[in-house]
């Protein structure tokens, strides 16, 4: 099975099915993402992180389905009704979805109208009514009746039959699987307001009288109608027209006759319609578009959260750190060049103690004693103010002041992980720290929380959970081993993203640090407890250690490759950290030269280029950025106004900015660039600093239009702008001034042949 899963999933990918088979082979060997993407292409073919995941993830998909196919072989096997038709049908079944409408007439079910029909003895009839041959029903219809089984009476037996009829109906599989469609196709959202609660119900306006069809419907619009029926404001439906749906059942069910057989067949269509395979299907069709919104919503909210996590470093500095406040103050501390906690104090220099003289005393006194080279501040309550006072100072030109995004900082000053870093001090304290730690490293810092306080998604509390943690896992430990991670300075939480290790290993890694003093070489992580070799082979090329015994040690080159390189050095009469040092030496190496049976010149490449910037950080280059200066507050903000800003957020129809008013604006995808973008992504990204235009103000609702085009005022930019990305009013229309349905096409020969068939299995 798994070769042939192998080709499904190669051609899925587009990609060979001997490089499916061998990252098959490493990952069910434990070998990790990040470290089969990066240190064995040869094996893979060169497949990069998003090939290797969905290659794992698929898999995973498809031996769920060989579980699944298993479990209902035998389960239907032991009822004794598994015909080798039936057998091949679940074999080749390639869904889910597929399978559970196979197993549907199989499957074990509490007592319905049907059973009870069919216990009184009335299938024989209804298969003589489903096969819509001109009867005497009345006089059939009279041989079942039966006191004793509490058939009296003609109607009595005859809606027993359509009980019956409807369940076949009901469980036929290519009628699902074309009603499903159907639903897909022509289905509808249609949302209203609960009558009532309008005023309750406000934020959710837009969707007071809401249609739109469910094909072309975004995540964010279908996740926030389900919210508003979950909080109880919205009435949600996911329907088509009936008419359709029960035209589409005729085709499939009526013979081209006109009896009293049929009469009873169509009574029975329409009944398994409302009461059975309409619920159904809108069961079904509501988990198909939550499936394809969280999917869509958890991309979005990945991507934002790597393009955070890879926002640019200050580095090692040493920094003050001010979580801003009015009425208790601002919380101050300094921080070491590694993070250390320093100092921390509180200053008051805001409203209502207003005490500027003795807070600029002790800000200045502190940044001269700890030689302070940055201050960060926390753009919460407050941050303008305090921004204005710092600059007011009169510092030096060479500090930086920077303004830091403090979203989710309160969450971690709370968390176990501050109060095991910080057993002797306050919220306050831990809060003002992570926010200095956020400006020196945000990767190392933003690990400690969970990714969902972060604050860069939608919904994230409205998405399937697992889902969700499972790919902003991957989207952490990728960003993480894409960086790499210092052995000796790494917090326990950053080294648990780190591939092969995990919570309990960097648990291990940590203490033995502590106990032991400084890792010297890679090779010496070997002797921490419970990491094996294994471990070793996934993490060592990700961890660096400055200034180590081997040279190689601060850089990705893997250990396994020491060897290599030092054959390269020597080759040149030279040692490994003259390649380092030298451009022209590295010039010299010709690569084709060490190609091996194991090492191929994807990886040559790889170590030629860490040789050039050993342990090279990916990000980009940090940048100095300031507000503008008198906005502080949305009142100051007037249309017209170019302003600095940083993004701070991106969905699928536009990007948030905050323009240092404490509420961010939205630059919608028709203003994000003169050109057309369909994706905000391939203009903007997370953290990114940008020049932005102010276009409306509502400070009634606290909503700012922005636009970073060049001239957003222009004629061509109006015409070009569409709507806004909220919901418009759409009530779903009339059926007055449709065209009538086209009349039903004659069916052949064959169709009708194939339709007796059909009929004769009962769909079953």
């Amino acid at each position: 099975m798994t070769s042939q899963h192998s080709s499904k999933i190669a051609a899925e990918l587009n990609i060979r099915p001997k490089q499916v088979m061998d990252t098959l082979s490493l990952l069910d060997e434990g070998a990790t993402v990040p470290f089969i993407s990066r240190y064995r292409k040869e094996v893979t073919g060169s497949l990069d992180e998003v090939q290797v995941a969905a290659i794992r993830d698929r898999i995973q998909q498809l031996r769920d389905l060989d579980k699944r196919r298993e479990a209902i072989l035998k389960s239907i096997e032991e009822q004794g009704k598994l015909s080798p038709d039936l057998k091949q049908k679940i074999d080749a079944a390639e869904t889910m979805t597929n399978l559970e409408d196979l197993y549907l007439p199989y499957k074990p079910k509490r007592r319905t109208k049907a059973t009870i029909a069919k216990e009184k003895g009335l299938e024989p009839l209804a298969t003589m009514v489903f096969e819509q041959h001109s009867i005497d029903l009345e006089a059939e219809a009279k041989k079942f009746l039966d006191p004793e089984k509490e058939v009296n009476t003609i109607e009595e037996a005859l809606q027993g039959v359509r009980d019956i009829m409807a369940e076949w109906i009901n469980e036929n599989p290519e009628l699902r699987k074309q009603m499903r469609d159907l639903f897909i196709k022509e289905g509808r959202f249609t949302s209203k307001v609960i009558p009532g609660k309008e005023a309750e119900a406000i934020k959710y306006k837009d969707y007071f009288d809401w249609s739109e069809p469910i094909k072309t419907a975004p995540s964010h619009r279908v996740l926030a109608m389900r919210r508003g029926e979950k909080e109880l404001f919205l009435l949600l439906d996911t329907s088509p027209e009936e008419s359709a749906a029960i035209a589409l059942m005729d085709k499939m069910i009526l013979l081209p006759r006109t009896n009293t057989s049929t009469e009873q067949v169509k009574q029975a269509i329409r009944d398994a319609y409302k009461r059975l395979l309409k619920p159904s299907m809108e069961t079904e069709i509501r988990l198909y578009s939550k499936k394809n919104a969280d999917e869509e919503a958890i991309k979005v909210f990945a991507e934002n959260l790597r393009q955070l996590l890879l926002a640019p470093a200050l580095g090692e500095k040493t920094v003050m750190a001010i979580d801003p406040g009015f009425r208790t103050g601002c919380k101050l501390v300094c921080l070491g060049p590694q993070g250390q906690l320093l100092h921390y104090d509180t200053i008051f220099p805001n409203e209502p103690q207003k005490k500027l003289v003795e807070s600029g005393a002790l800000v200045k006194y502190l940044i001269e004693k700890h030689e302070v080279q940055a201050i960060a501040i926390g753009n919460g309550t407050a941050s303008r103010e305090t921004e204005s006072f710092i600059k007011g100072l009169g510092l030096p030109k060479d500090i930086i002041i920077m303004m830091v995004n403090e979203s989710g900082a309160s969450i971690y000053s709370a968390s176990d992980v501050a109060r095991e870093e910080f057993p002797d001090h306050d919220l306050t304290v831990r809060g003002a720290v992570s926010i200095g730690r956020r400006l020196m490293d945000p990767l190392a810092e933003l690990v400690k929380l969970d990714p969902k306080s972060i604050g860069v998604g939608q919904y994230q509390h409205d998405v399937d959970q697992n889902a969700l943690k499972n790919m902003l896992d991957d989207t952490v430990m990728s960003c993480v081993n894409g960086v790499g991670v210092e052995l000796n300075t790494a917090s326990r939480q950053l080294l648990a993203y780190v591939s092969g290790l995990g919570p309990v290993l960097a648990q291990n890694i940590v203490q033995f640090r502590n106990e032991n003093g400084p890792f010297k070489d890679r090779e010496a992580i070997k002797k921490v407890p419970r990491l094996g070799e294994k471990a070793f082979e996934q993490a060592a090329g990700f961890l660096r250690i400055q200034n180590a015994k081997h040279p190689l040690d601060g850089s990705a080159v893997h250990p396994e490759r020491y060897g290599l390189v030092e054959k390269m050095a020597k080759d040149l009469g030279a040692k490994v950290s003259d390649l380092l040092d030298s451009e022209e030496l590295r010039s010299k190496i010709i690569l084709k030269n060490y190609v091996s049976e194991t090492v191929g010149l994807p990886t040559l490449q790889d170590i030629l280029e860490e040789l050039a910037k050993p342990g090279r950080d990916p990000r980009e280059g940090f940048e100095v950025f300031s507000f503008e200066e008198g906005v502080h507050e949305i009142s100051d903000l007037k249309v017209g106004m170019q302003l600095p800003g940083v993004v701070t957020n991106i969905t699928k129809f536009g990007a948030f900015v905050d323009v240092g008013v404490h509420q961010d604006g939205l630059v919608h995808l028709s203003h994000l660039a003169d050109r057309y973008v369909s994706d905000p992504n391939e203009v903007v990204k997370v953290s990114q600093k940008v020049t932005v235009t102010v276009m409306e103000v509502d400070k009634a609702r606290k909503r700012i239009g922005l636009s970073m085009k060049s001239d957003p005022f222009s004629e061509k930019s109006k015409e070009k702008s569409p709507t806004k990305h909220v919901a418009r009013q759409n009530p779903k229309p009339s059926n007055q001034g449709k065209p009538k349905p086209k009349p039903r096409a004659k069916e052949s020969a064959d169709d009708l042949a194939a339709k007796l068939e059909l009929l004769k299995q009962k769909f079953r």
